[in-house]
């Protein structure tokens, strides 16, 4: 977009790839034009960041509302969510209707931010009695399995790059620094595909999945820079110094994460807000200065967020729920930005060339580099079965992560760094449509997954209650079999320590008595702490239509 004809004041001209607009302005006593070149030039700049800022607001909304309504119509079909935010970024992107995002510097900050939240509310979402258990092969498969992953994967890499690719110009070291990138396993995708799918998994596999994903990104990030530093300036590394560095980075993190955590919790806790509204808003604040502040301690932000999270989300704070679902709800907003983001930078046509080679290494990791890791790294943990280590080495999903640290490498001007960029993004669109789609699949193959019980979410009563407060809430709907009991509500036959708290007739809401009659089609919403006794007076009263929601 271009302005002409800038002395003149009454009409202004936009140059587009389709032609001139011309815009009439008439001037008004109330508008006065300056004379002067330099003002003039300031008011029409004005004018263009206005239109901008409006633009892209326009655009990103629209796109925000498209991969909504993409991403639900293919959850219903097994389409990770994810891969479509993805798909939806290329499509408008520049290859597809044009939107051109080429700010490599503005990429890398919207990347890290929204990774820091998408750890964070992970933690927060994660249970510590569930993690307990497995913190050992979690850890050793965050660390360990990341250098050995990057090993394997880089030395794979320049054989076959230097035997079969040379074109690509990717030397050793920017072999090892493509390796490096995609050595951890993505949080974004494990803790969105495991958790929108209701995938339940035993033997304690989906938090040391969990664990290992939100906990492995420091290795990564460490390795990868240290790689940028070496291709960049010729450096020879000390490898002790290089190892004590990611130690300082693991211990600060955890730390850090730990002690704000607890911090985070008491604040929470003592500041008293009289609008409610800001409580999730100061945990969301919490975790972005626990971010960043380990980032100026030297320690990883990634891990000291993730293990916040955890601290966080197993005490006690005021507002919780609410507070829960807004961090919920912002770190899917997060994803979805970041994925669609991802998608604009990447330039489809540029994929052709990298495909093959691509396509070989994520048969080669998936297939050799992460099941050797595993078994390798579970050798010390003889609980963890061999149909369990099959599970975790399938479970080896790339995603943002990788392309984020791929982002580096361009935002520093390696050579070679769009390669790698491109064949990181191939690797990950491949990790997803392969891995991310079949893992219900594969899980059931094992013997692996557990059938949860499918009820439906509460639909007709949006009732909270203290996670402190151990009870069950269903909604049930009013049938004549349930009336054959009696027409009364202290007539239906409903277990001890349950309570029918409230009706829906038709669009009326009223809190009901024992002696209040209920009427067919009627909607009941009834609070129990005894859930087995409640399904088992389901059951037998014949109520089969029911919502459920249960505090853990």
């Amino acid at each position: 977009m271009r302005f002409n004809d800038i002395n003149s004041p009454e009409f202004i001209y936009f140059d587009f790839p389709v032609g001139r607009v011309c815009i009439y302005f008439p001037v008004t006593p109330e508008v006065h034009v300056s004379e002067n070149a330099k003002e003039d030039t300031a008011i029409f700049d004005q004018l263009q960041m206005t239109i901008s800022t409006e633009l892209i607001l326009l655009v990103g909304s629209a796109l925000f509302f498209i991969s909504m309504l993409v991403g639900q119509a293919g959850h219903r079909f097994g389409v990770p969510v994810l891969l479509l935010f993805l798909i939806v970024g290329m499509i408008f992107g520049a290859d597809g209707f044009g939107l051109k995002f080429e700010n490599i510097q503005m990429a890398q900050a919207i990347g890290s931010v929204c990774l820091a939240i998408i750890l964070f509310s992970g933690g927060l979402d994660t249970r510590f009695s569930e993690i307990k258990p497995v913190i050992g092969p979690g850890a050793v498969l965050a660390t360990l399995g990341v250098l050995l992953t990057a090993i394997f994967t880089g030395l794979f890499t320049y054989w076959m790059t230097d035997s079969f690719f040379p074109a690509l110009g990717l030397g050793f070291l920017s072999c090892m620094l493509l390796a490096s990138t995609v050595s951890s396993t993505d949080s974004a995708s494990v803790f969105a595909i495991l958790r929108s799918r209701g995938l339940t998994l035993k033997n304690n596999l989906r938090p040391m999945l969990e664990l290992e994903s939100g906990s492995n990104d420091p290795m990564a990030y460490l390795l990868t820079v240290m790689f940028i530093d070496i291709i960049q300036y010729g450096e020879n590394p000390d490898y002790l110094m290089v190892g004590l560095s990611v130690l300082i980075q693991l211990v600060v993190g955890t730390a850090m994460g730990i002690l704000l955590g607890r911090l985070a919790v008491k604040t929470i806790n003592k500041v008293k807000m009289d609008n409610d509204s800001f409580y999730p808003i100061m945990l969301l604040v919490f975790g972005v200065f626990i971010f960043a502040s380990t980032y100026f301690l030297k320690g990883n932000g990634y891990l000291a967020v993730y293990i916040a999270g955890l601290v966080i989300g197993n005490s006690r704070f005021v507002h919780k729920r609410s507070s829960m679902r807004f961090m919920d709800g912002f770190a899917w907003m997060s994803q979805i930005l970041l994925f669609l983001m991802l998608g604009l930078l990447v330039n489809p046509s540029e994929l052709v060339e990298v495909i093959v080679p691509a396509l070989l290494i994520s048969f080669f990791m998936i297939v050799f580099a992460r099941p050797i890791t595993v078994f390798l790294c579970l050798i010390p943990f003889r609980k963890v079965g061999f149909k369990d280590k099959l599970y975790v080495s399938w479970v080896g999903l790339r995603g943002a992560v990788p392309i984020i640290f791929a982002i580096l490498p361009l935002a520093a001007e390696v050579p070679g760094a769009r390669v790698i960029f491109n064949i990181v993004f191939m690797l990950t669109l491949v990790s997803l449509l392969m891995q991310g789609t079949t893992l219900p699949a594969v899980a059931r193959m094992f013997g692996l997954a557990e059938k949860p019980e499918q009820y439906r979410p509460l639909q007709d009563f949006d009732v909270d209650f203290s996670e402190e407060i151990k009870s069950v809430m269903t909604e049930i709907l009013i049938t004549g079999e349930t009336l054959s009991y009696g027409k009364n509500l202290m007539e239906m036959p409903l277990p001890d320590n349950t309570l029918a708290v409230m009706v829906k007739r038709g669009d009326n809401y009223f809190i009901p008595t024992g002696q209040t009659e209920l009427h067919v089609n009627d909607i009941l919403l009834v609070i129990s702490d005894d859930e087995e006794a409640l399904k088992e007076t389901y059951s037998n009263i014949g109520i089969s239509d029911f919502t459920y929601r249960k505090n853990q």
